[in-house]
């Protein structure tokens, strides 16, 4: 299958045949395995550098010619609670220009991720500053699956890291029909009078930006396959509305269609891999701007699913358009309903950038998600629907409020919130997410993230594979 454009170079594998210089993984317990390997010059360049098989640490050791023979890094204790799985994706941007192939990985196939993961730069506005160290697929993995996990995630990290001037809405909408057209998928938009007709909420939030709000619905795969959907937020810009953010909290609203990047690059994953299920991406995209015709704080609004909502805050509006498409999700009576957002500061309060939050009813799907998570590296938490604080939301006009209007468990509510709108639905999970890399780490650049994409693939693909 033909890869979706994307403005930055997608990371790739070199020829099996290319020339490579050998990059020695080392743990603390395989160092003395491997410095016996070592000819007798290596070994004492090794020493004479005081290399030690601390996580991160690199060594270039030099052949007879004076070029570099062997390299040498190392990944730390594999048994220490705080060891990185993705810390070969350091490499590209430490190692010179060259071609080189890892061994002794104790999983090759996520150490070749880690460092494809590792090589993107986000390319669209500047280029020339990528890594130029290249890798040679490492023997006995699936090369073809690495390339196209890497590509999803490129593809969807683009997406997050365009600004908003050239991702609104339409652009978004582009996005999925490019991903379709690669993958031999079906795309059916509504807007217009359609979309204030049938999703009043969506509708409602994106009234007052020239950007017209959409809903994008992506299907793809046999329709006698076990269904599975997933819905994203996709706010390609979110000012707050009239309850309008301080301009500090506005700065990285570009990522507030992180949702929706997740979405799209799991997906973009799933069809790759031709999974044996019948897929649904569901993608509410939105500008929340200000304008005379802005819902206001106050309204009360109807929503698809017939329940009519009090707003009591405009900068929560994420949960409003996606209760009208987990509305239309529901009507389908899905297998498996997965939803994505950048939805609240409180999950990131209690839980960090790095570690999104889950929320399910399901046992089972709870234990499979939490699994998938643990094999993909791709982690989150599950955190409590607590039943008894949806009456938080309780509103004396309206059916509830979008908010509890108060200062606790700001997340919790937000799930309970999007709950009532696919009540009937026992396999359904809200993952709550940051959708950026604050600073660089492992496999992992600073700037847009698709959290959770990678585990939605290793869930999907241990239920439904080939």
């Amino acid at each position: 299958m033909t890869q979706a454009a994307s403005p930055s170079t997608i990371p790739t594998f070199l020829p099996g045949d290319s020339p490579f210089v050998p990059v020695t993984l080392v743990t603390t317990r395989s160092w003395s395995a491997a410095q016996a390997d070592l000819d007798p010059t290596q070994r004492r360049f090794a020493d004479a550098l005081g290399f030690k098989p601390k996580a991160g640490s690199l060594a270039l050791l030099p052949g007879p010619d004076g070029g570099i023979a062997r390299v040498l890094f190392g990944l730390g204790d594999p048994e220490a609670a705080a060891y990185d799985r993705l810390i070969v994706g350091k490499l590209p941007g430490l190692l010179p220009e060259g071609s080189f192939r890892l061994e002794n990985a104790p999983d090759p196939a996520e150490a070749a991720l880690a460092w494809l993961m590792g090589s993107y730069r986000f390319g669209r506005y500047r280029s020339g500053s990528g890594p130029k160290a290249r890798l040679v697929a490492p023997a006995g993995i699936d090369a073809a699956e690495v390339e196209r996990i890497a590509a999803a995630v490129a593809f969807g990290r683009d997406l997050i890291n365009t600004p908003a001037n050239d991702m609104g809405p339409a652009e978004i909408e582009a996005a999925a029909r490019s991903l379709a057209r690669c993958h031999g998928a079906t795309v059916s938009v509504t807007d217009g009078d359609a979309l204030a007709r049938d999703y009043p909420l969506i509708h409602a939030v994106g009234a007052a930006s020239p950007r017209a709000p959409r809903l994008i619905d992506l299907t793809w795969g046999p329709e006698d396959a076990p269904r599975v959907t997933l819905v994203g937020k996709g706010v390609a810009f979110d000012t707050g509305g009239l309850d309008l953010k301080p301009s500090a909290a506005m700065l990285l609203m570009k990522k507030d269609m992180g949702g929706a990047a997740a979405a799209l690059a799991a997906a973009d994953m799933v069809m790759g891999s031709r999974l044996k299920l019948r897929l649904r991406v569901l993608i509410p995209a939105v500008e929340n701007a200000v304008a005379g015709n802005a819902f206001r704080p106050g309204d009360v609004l109807p929503s698809r699913a017939g329940l009519s909502v009090e707003i009591g805050n405009t900068d929560a509006e994420g949960r409003l358009i996606l209760a009208d498409a987990l509305a239309l999700a529901e009507a389908e009576s899905p297998d498996l309903l997965l939803d994505y957002s950048t939805l609240t500061g409180a999950a990131r309060v209690a839980l960090g950038p790095d570690l999104p939050a889950f929320f399910t009813e399901d046992e089972a799907l709870a234990a499979s998600v939490a699994e998938a998570g643990r094999s993909a590296a791709d982690p989150i938490w599950r955190m409590p629907l607590h039943a008894p604080y949806a009456s938080l939301l309780d509103s004396k006009v309206a059916d509830l409020n979008n908010v509890s209007g108060g200062p606790f468990a700001g997340a919790i509510t937000a799930a309970l919130f999007l709950r009532r709108f696919a009540p009937k639905t026992k396999a359904h999970g809200h993952f709550d997410l940051y959708g950026w890399n604050p600073s660089t780490k492992p496999g992992r650049p600073e700037g847009g993230e698709v959290q959770t994409a990678r585990l939605t693939y290793a869930l999907l693909k241990a239920r439904y594979g080939v």
